[in-house]
């Protein structure tokens, strides 16, 4: 919208504007300008006239106005958010999906014309986008948050003081000083089921300085970037072809709805595995293994508390 905008002021000014400049004016493509100018003919019903002495466009009707156009709340919230993953980003292609990230928060859009190239897909989960926000707030405002987060070890019910949030391989955390471990924690935003901001305050630089614990791992314990990969067969077909929740896939087998799966870090994962819908995983076998005695265990801390049947 932007760009349409300041088409319809050139037009008005009595420049004529093409695509050419258009495109010159914004460093897009010719033919993206040229979708601009054809979204504001059929979409905003633009009389635009095309003249060949000018080799540019005009209204055909001078009294034409563009239409008041505004995004919703939930449609910000989302950019905010997407927004905030892209630059996160420090992969492939680091440098174009940073500009994405710029573009987006800028409430427009933009399209690479460079080949090879793939912009990741992040899931827009209303909860994680609702998580997001609060956190954002409460960092802003230095408040003390009470989560129930659920790990490995079982749901708990915890008091932090959020410092940062961060993206790493397709997963959002927040680095937060956890009251009852008095340590740094890395937690997952998946895994907070519900939140909520307080009206205790804290000083950030005092709980930026304790050491960290469990639940995450610091900056010497990142995962590899060399991603390993899973073979998944699904109860049917993904409509996108690209992303499995998230999660690149690499090869597929549609027709079979077979997957090959790429992921970087192994906890995240096999807690992906265990929320979501699947039929058989058929590759690797250390991954089956692995899945097979977090299962285990899982059914053993059931049977010590008396929950599950014999």
């Amino acid at each position: 919208m932007h760009r349409i905008r300041w088409f319809d002021s050139q037009i008005r000014d009595g420049k004529y504007p093409s695509s050419t400049q258009l495109a010159q004016q914004f460093e897009i493509s010719k033919r993206q300008a040229q979708r601009d100018i054809e979204y504001l003919t059929y979409s905003l019903s633009a009389p635009l006239l095309y003249v060949a002495k000018y080799r540019g466009y005009c209204y055909e009707n001078k009294t034409y106005a563009l239409p008041l156009l505004y995004m919703t709340d939930e449609e910000k919230k989302v950019l905010k958010y997407l927004a905030y993953r892209y630059r996160q980003y420090n992969y492939d292609n680091a440098a174009s999906v940073n500009r994405v990230a710029h573009l987006l928060e800028r409430f427009s859009e933009e399209e690479t014309d460079e080949p090879g190239q793939r912009l990741p897909i992040f899931e827009t989960n209303p909860q994680l986008i609702h998580c997001f926000e609060r956190l954002s707030y409460a960092i802003g405002q230095h408040l003390v948050v009470r989560v129930t987060y659920r790990d490995e070890s079982g749901l708990q019910q915890l008091s932090i003081r959020p410092l940062k949030l961060m993206s790493q391989y397709n997963s959002d955390y927040v680095i937060a000083y956890c009251e009852e471990a008095d340590k740094q924690r890395l937690l997952r935003l998946d895994g907070i089921s519900s939140l909520d901001v307080t009206s205790a305050r804290f000083e950030p630089m005092d709980a930026e300085l304790l050491e960290w614990g469990a639940g995450g791992s610091s900056a010497a314990g990142s995962p590899q970037r060399k991603p390993y990969t899973a073979q998944v067969k699904l109860a049917q077909p993904l409509a996108s072809p690209d992303s499995w929740h998230g999660y690149r896939i690499r090869s597929s087998t549609p027709e079979q709805a077979l997957y090959t799966v790429e992921f970087h870090e192994i906890e995240s994962f096999l807690h992906h595995l265990m929320v979501s819908a699947w039929e058989t995983l058929l590759a690797p076998r250390w991954l089956r293994e692995q899945l097979d005695a977090l299962c285990r265990r899982t059914l053993e801390r059931l049977e010590e508390g008396g929950t599950a049947k014999p």
